[in-house]
């Protein structure tokens, strides 16, 4: 059980998301400042750097979390797992953790994505520093089944899957999220199949 230390931390860090969520849908993301979202979650400015470096990481918030359950599903594979049956648990805990895939935040990231340069560059940044510790961290658990280079090409190719299915299926409002979530499972499937 978290402390209440934690727990109130926790929710700071979830009113400055859900206030940052509600700017940027009214006034878009470049007319939102940092003083807007702080005050909207009735906090200071400089509480808000407690929590978030900048607006981008805000918005890329999530991301961590994903990294580490990847990391994690690795770390604890069990002994008759190869490194396609590790992603693919790996993707069914991240869905199964409660994480948002394809809620409002991730929509409305999407779209900003698509519409600010900056916010381009940070995700694919974002995206590419996150393929690359999976595969270092794949290809060691698994040094006879996968080189570094097969480890990379492995980890690219369901990272690139998963991407291009969910600009697709996130482009209508409020998608069906279990139906994306079976979608981006087969999606999975598909793209490690010639690992399998």
């Amino acid at each position: 059980m978290p402390s209440l230390r934690e727990r109130k931390r926790a929710r700071t860090r979830q009113a400055l998301i859900d206030a940052a969520v509600e700017l940027f849908e009214r006034h878009g993301y470049d007319k939102t400042t940092i003083a807007d979202i702080a005050a909207a979650a009735d906090i200071s400015p400089r509480t808000f750097f407690g929590y978030f470096a900048s607006k981008e990481d805000l918005l890329f918030a999530d991301g961590d979390a994903r990294l580490q359950t990847a990391l994690q599903a690795i770390e604890q594979r069990a002994p008759d797992e190869g490194p396609v049956d590790v992603v693919l648990r790996a993707v069914r805990e991240i869905a199964g953790s409660g994480d948002d895939m394809v809620g409002k935040m991730a929509q409305l990231r999407l779209r900003l994505i698509r519409a600010v340069p900056a916010l381009r560059g940070r995700a694919l940044q974002l995206q590419q520093d996150g393929q690359a510790e999976i595969a270092q961290r794949l290809h060691a658990a698994f040094p006879d089944e996968l080189d570094d280079v097969e480890a990379a090409a492995l980890v690219g190719a369901f990272s690139g899957a998963i991407t291009g299915a969910l600009q697709v299926l996130l482009r209508e409002d409020d998608p069906d999220p279990d139906m994306v979530q079976q979608r981006l499972r087969q999606i999975a499937a598909i793209a490690l199949r010639p690992w399998a």
